[in-house]
């Protein structure tokens, strides 16, 4: 019996035994069933645009290579939804050129978005626009959930079937990557309607439904990609089919040439593809390109660098074709870094060899885009390294109104130079300095000692920039590292408050006339002098950034007929020295000088050079030592004019030193036009003279 016992306890507690474990394994599994699934992060292309993505928060995944400028940017820190995310996440310096995650937040739009260049990534500017974005490590935040699948805007046209509104593509496997599938959901909205049908070829019903009819391709499609472009579904992936450089974006507002459903495409056809046309696909058409059709937002330029800039480019036969690639890139790169547009900083291009030649003008390329595109295109010349002639053509031809010049940006010119120029500079240079252009001396593979033997000019840079303090030369041991002066470049011909060859003897002064009215002169003289100051006046350029031009007539007493600030335009100038009456009486020329320093010349502008021509016809009744030596102490420096029955004396102590150079006597007053080319010269000569460290 008891043995019974036993056993039957054994089946028992055996049976527990069972019944337990089988239990903890269920649970187990109900554990596995109700574990929270890991969250995915998607994937985006570099040219996904922050406006298409309807989600107003999300985290994502950038691929490698979204530095390049083809995915455009606008904005700093807050960027606009027409910019890439991944081109912005770069600017920002979230990401850098690798890749990786980030967190994408949607904010308000706002007016003006202002362009810069940070990480390697030139953002653009722009006026406005509807929606913005910040982006921010992606980190995801405690209590917030974020979509595996990110919701993109889109749009069917009235051919496509209703049921076909949500559709999911998973993104084939790319070689080396490990980014997980992206599933993409099209949200329908509404259709295109009115001057969009009326210009487009209506679509078949079955387009985009069967693989059998063809969809539009653009230029460069290759014909093993038909079947992709075939399906009605969306790619987003940076090795889909339009990350293909000939193939038109379809986020671009650009489009393309419409064939009907059902026709078959011969290879000649695809020709016919151009960019400008617009495309209404039987399967997709974005919302936003339908509502911004051709219009994708250009910068008008960074309004801090607004210069006139000529680059003279060295294409002698020496460079050879590799090198000549290289200072091409170059090029490319400024342009980009720049912001070209017409607020800001326009550029054109002279090569020289043999001799010089545009290869465009300043307005010829108004953005950085179509700028690069042209410098692409740019032959070799071959021949000399003729520089001096080339800077020559700039000053002489390039700097005109009818090739763009602005007149109120400052002339700049980088001249690129292999080694050394076979022609000579310095004369050429000169002449440039001197008509208000800004030279700057990039010198690549210099001469070695060895080599200096054989240079043309020795220390031709220095000759050539327009100060020789170090700031206008740039000099390069080697062409396969000139892409690291792109930067170094940019902030010196931008930085307008340094240009200083932008001044010349002409655009730079505040003239202040002193005129005679005393008695002894005469209505008719009288009348002789203002035509004297009115043809010194037409030598200057005047405006209010420019020469400006003043007038005090003196007897005993004295009055301001204009001041520096009345008028800047030349005719109005004229006009107003037309209108200055003759006063008459005696002459107390010291005590005119001290009038013009208090009332004229007090409210000279810093920056300006003060020049005081002083006009007379005689002795003055008062001294006029003390007075010249306060207008010298103050920087003024003073031309007197006698004429007649003036005191050469007198006229000596009033000019500047050295008098031979700022007096002159005319016997009479009819001769006075004679001088006016002798006054300018002395100015100009004066002005030139200056030092250039």
């Amino acid at each position: 019996m008891g043995i019974v016992v036993l056993t039957m306890k054994a089946s028992v507690i055996e049976m527990f035994l069972v019944l337990l474990a089988t239990g903890i394994h269920s649970n187990k599994d109900v554990t596995k069933k109700i574990k929270r699934p890991k969250f995915t992060v998607p994937q985006i292309n570099c040219d996904v645009k922050a406006g298409k993505i309807i989600n107003p928060e999300f985290v994502v995944k950038c691929p490698a290579g979204c530095q390049d400028p083809k995915y455009h940017v606008y904005g700093t820190d807050i960027y606009a939804s027409y910019s890439s995310v991944c081109g912005a996440a770069i600017h920002s310096g979230v990401l850098d050129n690798s890749g990786g995650k980030i967190l994408v937040r949607k904010v308000a739009g706002q007016s003006g978005y202002k362009g810069s260049y940070s990480n390697g990534v030139q953002s653009l500017s722009l006026p406005r626009w509807r929606e913005s974005f910040i982006v921010s490590e992606g980190k995801p935040q405690k209590g917030v959930t974020y979509p595996s699948a990110l919701t993109y805007s889109s749009s069917k046209s009235p051919a496509a079937k209703t049921d076909e509104a949500t559709k999911a593509y998973q993104k084939p496997p790319v070689p080396e990557t490990t980014a997980q599938p992206v599933t993409l959901t099209q949200v329908t909205g509404a259709t295109a309607t009115g001057a969009a049908h009326a210009s487009l070829p209506k679509p078949s019903p079955s387009a985009g439904s069967t693989s059998s009819s063809l969809r539009p391709q653009p230029v460069g499609l290759r014909s093993g990609e038909l079947d992709l472009w075939a399906t009605s579904t969306y790619t987003s992936g940076q090795n889909s089919p339009r990350a293909d450089p000939g193939i038109q974006s379809w986020d671009s507002p650009r489009a393309a040439f419409q064939k009907p459903a059902g026709a078959e495409v011969s290879p000649g056809e695809m020709d016919l593809w151009k960019p400008g046309s617009v495309l209404l696909d039987a399967g997709f058409v974005p919302k936003e390109e339908l509502s911004t059709q051709a219009l994708e937002p250009l910068s008008q330029g960074d309004p801090n660098c607004k210069i006139d800039l000529a680059f003279v480019i060295d294409g002698s036969s020496s460079i050879g074709k590799r090198r000549f690639r290289i200072q091409k890139q170059f090029l490319a790169d400024v342009a980009q870094a720049l912001d070209i547009g017409p607020a800001g900083p326009l550029m054109g291009i002279v090569q020289y060899g043999d001799n010089p030649s545009a290869q465009f003008n300043l307005r010829t390329h108004m953005n950085s885009r179509d700028l690069r595109t042209a410098i692409e295109k740019i032959t070799q010349r071959g021949g000399l390294s003729n520089a001096g002639r080339a800077i020559s053509f700039v000053t002489k031809n390039f700097f005109s109104k009818a090739n763009g010049n602005r007149g109120s940006a400052p002339n700049v010119a980088v001249v690129i130079v292999d080694g050394w120029p076979t022609d000579k500079v310095e004369e050429a240079s000169r002449f440039a300095r001197e008509s208000g252009i800004n030279i700057f001396f990039i010198t690549i593979e210099g001469a070695t000692e060895n080599e200096k033997q054989y240079v043309v000019e020795p220390n031709f840079s220095h000759k050539a920039v327009c100060r020789t303090n170090g700031f206008y030369s740039l000099n390069v041991q080697s062409w396969f590292s000139l892409h690291k002066t792109v930067q170094a470049l940019v902030k010196r011909v931008c930085d307008t408050d340094r240009l200083a060859c932008s001044k010349t003897c002409l655009n730079s002064a505040d003239i202040g006339f002193v005129i005679d009215g005393s008695s002894s002169v005469g209505t008719g003289n009288f009348r002789t002098v203002l035509q004297f100051v009115a043809n010194l006046s037409k030598e200057f350029e005047i405006s209010d950034i420019d020469t400006r031009i003043g007038a005090v007539q003196y007897t005993y007493e004295q009055r301001l007929e204009f001041g520096f600030d009345d008028y800047n335009t030349k005719s109005d100038i004229l006009n107003a020295i037309k209108r200055v009456g003759y006063w008459s009486g005696g002459t107390s020329t010291g005590a005119a000088i001290n009038y013009a320093l208090e009332q004229l010349f007090k409210k000279s502008k810093p920056n300006k050079r003060k020049l005081m021509i002083l006009i007379t016809d005689g002795r003055s009744y008062d001294d006029v030592r003390i007075p010249a030596m306060v207008a010298h102490h103050k920087g003024v420096i003073t031309y007197a004019i006698g004429v007649a029955w003036a005191a050469q004396d007198e006229l000596e102590v009033i000019a500047t030193h050295p008098a031979k150079d700022h007096s002159f006597f005319v016997d009479e007053f009819d001769n006075l036009y004679k001088f006016v080319p002798k006054v300018i010269q002395n100015i100009c000569t004066e002005f030139n003279s200056q030092p250039r460290n």
